[in-house]
């Protein structure tokens, strides 16, 4: 494994200041790892100064092509580690060979490039021509401009992705940058200081990485005034949380929350295929991502024919270590997310939800955070397993009627995120999507995901956009400068 336990702050790799450290635990094993350096306060402040001064006193922010080049050091860095960098992923994270060759490791390295390529060819100035105003000819020039320094809170449930999307479209727009990365994942967050600080011509303070278990070091990112935008990806409870923190100082949020989307299976729909594409999502990363379609809309006419497809098809999934590449689904992350799934599992079973299969711990395997890929059907669409954000292995299947009813339906949780749409005709599929609250929408198979597509949620799924020409403008503020014209 590519293994690093020291902080990078200020060009730096560092103990904490306390000299701390914590246990990184395998989810699939339950067995310690190794240890990752416990930062506090005074590291995060030490990060946020650092990263202060790299913006106001360098050159960082000025010079694009630089900027292009250091990331490209750093994809060439990790591309060159590949492989003790996926055994790190899949200690940590309990990511599989599919995962891994996704967004786990492979397509996370593709924002670099992009990231790098966007900051070479982006229009920092627009023309807007010439204007009268006030009884004055002006010419006006839209300047864009970097942010300044950024916060970047990542998850643990694709770590190297979320961390890539945030902090090479930050650099790449010319923002420095301090990385604090899930306390379960602290590896795919400081092997990108030890990359950085060996093998790439990063400043010092440019980009910091602080790893911790204390959860109030998030909350001072969002307090303290030198930090201009916070970047979270993470629960809508703590996104609410941190946006109400940051309005003190009125800094920029970038928000990406949670989701509750509904894959719509229409009857005219090709049932095989569906019920493959649904299961291999839904079970993706163990259930554990924001956009996975965990609520299921089946029209009455196929409902019936397609619970017994998709149980079949469960049937056939393997779930075990992550390091056999036979295994599709991997563990949870911790012993507190599965539990969580399990309550969530015992609440649908309270609220008179039919349980097809699952809905326990997998016998075979004793050791590790797994849980059984597991289908609720008959659930109604108002009842807490179709409502809440269980975050695991588990999908509810709702009938509807009619094309309104399930756009009703889809539409009708706080979240907004993702969803997808399946028809034999793309006329009927494209209008119900279009109709769908949501960010990004699948349709027939197709995939949103990618490093130049942008990808954010409405409602309380968040606010802005990541990743693309979008997620590279959410760094940056606009100046707008005129000048009198003769």
């Amino acid at each position: 494994m590519f293994v690093e336990e020291r902080l990078y702050i200020g060009g730096k790799l560092r103990e904490a200041a306390s000299g701390r450290t914590y246990e990184n635990v395998n989810p699939a094993t339950e067995e310690v790892i190794g240890v990752a350096a416990d930062g506090s306060a005074e590291d995060i402040l030490a990060a946020i100064d650092a990263a202060r001064t790299a913006f106001d006193e360098g050159s960082w922010a000025s010079d694009p092509v630089f900027r292009a080049r250091c990331l490209r050091q750093l994809h060439a860095a990790l591309t060159k580690h590949a492989d003790g960098v996926r055994a790190a992923i899949r200690a940590e994270v309990g990511a599989t060979a599919m995962g891994l060759a996704t967004a786990q490791f492979d397509g996370a390295l593709t924002n670099l490039t992009f990231a790098a390529d966007l900051a070479e060819s982006f229009e920092y100035v627009r023309d807007l021509g010439v204007g009268e105003s006030m009884g004055m000819q002006s010419r006006r020039w839209q300047h864009r401009e970097p942010a300044g320094v950024v916060a970047c809170i990542t998850p643990w449930n694709a770590p190297l992705q979320v961390n890539l999307a945030k902090a090479a479209f930050a650099l790449a727009a010319g923002c420095t940058v301090v990385l604090k990365p899930a306390p379960d994942t602290p590896w795919s967050g400081t092997l990108l200081g030890a990359l950085a600080a060996t093998e790439t011509d990063l400043p010092a303070g440019v980009f910091n990485v602080v790893t911790t278990t204390d959860n109030t070091v998030a909350q001072i990112l969002a307090e303290d005034p030198r930090v201009d935008v916070v970047s979270f990806t993470g629960s809508t409870g703590v996104g609410r949380h941190l946006m109400a923190v940051a309005a003190a100082t009125v800094k920029r949020v970038f928000l990406e929350l949670g989701g509750k989307s509904a894959w719509i299976v229409c009857d005219d729909a090709d049932l095989d295929a569906n019920a493959m594409m649904v299961a291999y999502q839904a079970l993706a990363q163990s259930g554990q991502g924001c956009s996975i379609n965990t609520r299921i809309l089946v029209q009455r006419p196929v409902y019936d024919q397609f619970l017994e497809k998709l149980t079949e098809t469960y049937r056939g999934m393997k779930v075990g270590d992550p390091a056999d590449s036979d295994n599709y689904m991997g563990p949870l992350i911790n012993a507190r997310q599965r539990e969580r799934v399990l309550d969530y599992i015992e609440i649908g079973k309270n609220e008179g939800a039919r349980l097809l299969i699952g809905g326990g711990r997998p016998a075979d395997l004793p050791r590790g955070y797994y849980v059984e890929p597991t289908i609720f059907a008959d659930v109604d669409p108002d009842s807490r397993i179709a409502q809440e954000e269980i975050f695991g292995p588990v999908v509810v299947i709702i009938p509807f009627d009619t094309d309104d009813e399930a756009v009703a339906i889809a539409n009708s949780t706080i979240f907004g995120l993702a969803g997808s749409v399946a028809s034999a005709s793309s006329e009927r599929a494209h209008a119900i999507a279009r109709r769908i609250r949501s960010g990004v929408v699948n349709v027939n198979g197709g995939s949103y995901y990618s490093s130049e597509v942008p990808f954010g949620g409405y409602k309380q799924s968040g606010i802005g956009r990541e990743m693309g020409t979008l997620g590279f403008e959410e760094y940056t503020e606009v100046k707008i400068i005129s000048e009198g014209a003769s």
